[in-house]
């Protein structure tokens, strides 16, 4: 391939380069978005051929957050300039409709069309003439982004870099250890990651085969409540759902507390599902390995050798969550958290180990900022590998992040950002857990079981909810697995 360098002949100051934005998805176009209303020069790359791939990707699924939480304010201004006729703000919209009816029309605008390069995928990004050993000049020098697209590799400068690239496209395998389980890659061709059309495209993969859904959020329960409807019109449809936690409520949510009503409906479902049998639940079944049998089936082996293998599985749906994929900063300087991979600053108010409310405190340019100066990871990247992420967020970093490029740190410094709870406020579960375990034994001990009348029914059915039980003390304050970040402002439970 060939390769070319891309700079405009007027450009020879840093200064006067554009904004690279990596991503043309919701919270790339409202970077850009604000870029624009700013009078700042950017360009986008995608490495789809459209908008959105990744909304794309599952385009089938009703989100559980209304028009008027995915909308950005800049960008709703550049459409409402062309006269944009917006969505109620109140109706659950699905991934698809997303992009019809929002981001498409944005990246069609006269302010954002000219600036968005499809089947542009930003390989690299580095300093101008600067490994990531040098320092001497080195903030003063221009990155340089090497793009591979249709006619070539190209190399793009720019005055700053926010990569807005998302995690969907990494998942997380199936193994307990973070690696891929034994067997993994050999049995891909019955694998399936992320939330597969079950109900449509992908129906007759499904229909009438037993199926494993791994994993244990948002994701998985949306597969599993597909898995169910089709079990009502395909016989002998039969669902099995490995989960390597113990700790029902986390699972399940908050319910009719949660903030946002469809997401308190996905656990209240689920639960229900889960009472009436309708799924053969494993719980602590950490995978370990993925096995063909001589009959061409799968059996599924846990790490923990006591426990007896999955046999009989014929489709596995992996909603294991993802990562972000940070070869393309490799030769940028970054400060990231040791196991969220997010920046250092966030990564406390994220922790998946101490949080579940499904929302943070505000945050933005100067928890985002890296010892690299202009380069931010925004959106679902931010995050790193925690889960929990929701669009407004990341349109609330993205104009704090442009402003703080604009020089205007006032309105960057003023973050707003409400965002509504999951109405399950427990924090670090893994202590939860570990206490759950060794208490199993009696009534009043352990996690809520399935089978309420195992025990006494009213024990457990208080225990679901997360109180004591009957004739149970409650559990001992947690023990913080960090030392918590210093609020700017007074909050609410993880608001």
């Amino acid at each position: 391939m060939s390769t070319k360098t891309m700079q405009s002949p007027d450009t020879h100051t840093t200064a006067a380069l554009p904004v690279a934005v990596i991503g043309a998805g919701p919270v790339g176009l409202a970077a850009a978005a604000h870029l624009v209303r700013r009078g700042m020069a950017v360009q986008v790359f995608e490495a789809g051929d459209h908008v959105a791939a990744h909304l794309q990707g599952y385009g089938h699924v009703r989100l559980f957050s209304p028009w008027r939480y995915n909308i950005d304010h800049a960008a709703r201004a550049l459409l409402d300039a062309h006269g944009w006729n917006a969505p109620d703000g109140e109706v659950l919209p699905t991934a698809a409709e997303v992009v019809q009816h929002y981001l498409a029309p944005l990246a069609r605008t006269a302010a954002l069309a000219p600036h968005i390069r499809f089947q542009a995928r930003v390989h690299a990004v580095t300093r101008a003439g600067f490994d990531k050993s040098r320092t001497a000049g080195r903030d003063a020098a221009p990155f340089l982004l090497r793009v591979s697209t249709p006619g070539g590799i190209e190399e793009h400068r720019a005055r700053a870099v926010i990569d807005a690239t998302g995690t969907w496209a990494q998942p997380n395998p199936i193994g307990i250890h973070g690696l891929p389980a034994l067997g993994e890659s050999e049995n891909a061709g019955h694998i399936a990651y992320g939330m597969p059309d079950i109900l449509g495209a992908a129906r007759s993969r499904y229909a009438g085969r037993t199926v494993l859904v791994v994993g244990a959020g948002h994701s998985a329960a949306g597969n599993l409540l597909a898995l169910a409807t089709l079990a009502g019109q395909a016989p002998g449809t039969r669902i099995v759902w490995a989960v390597r936690g113990t700790y029902l409520r986390r699972l399940f949510g908050g319910g009719a507390n949660d903030g946002l009503p469809a997401r308190g409906q996905i656990g209240t479902r689920l639960r229900a599902l889960v009472e009436a049998g309708q799924l053969d639940v494993r719980m602590g079944f950490g995978i370990r390995a993925i096995v063909r049998t001589p009959q061409g089936r799968l059996r599924i082996a846990a790490e923990d050798r006591s426990l007896p293998a999955i046999d009989g599985i014929d489709e596995i749906v992996a909603a294991t969550g993802a990562r972000p994929d940070l070869r393309i900063a490799s030769e940028l300087r970054l400060r990231l958290d040791p196991w969220l991979e997010s920046t250092d600053a966030l990564a406390p108010l994220i922790d998946p180990n101490e949080h579940s409310c499904g929302t943070v405190r505000p945050h933005g340019h100067r928890e985002l900022t890296q010892p690299e100066p202009g380069f931010y990871a925004i959106g679902a990247k931010s995050y790193g590998r925690a889960p929990n992420f929701l669009m407004a967020t990341g349109y609330e970093q993205a104009r704090s992040v442009v402003a703080a490029l604009a020089g205007d740190l006032a309105a960057a410094d003023d973050v707003q950002l409400e965002l509504p709870e999951t109405g399950v406020c427990s924090v670090d579960f893994a202590n939860q857990d570990k206490a759950a375990a060794a208490t199993a034994g009696g009534c009043c001990g352990g996690p809520a079981k399935l089978d309420a009348s195992a025990c006494c029914a009213l024990d457990e059915t208080k225990k679901a909810e997360g109180k004591a039980g009957c004739g149970c003390t409650p559990a001992a304050p947690p023990v913080k697995a960090r030392a918590p970040v210093a609020p700017a402002a007074p909050q609410a439970c993880c608001g």
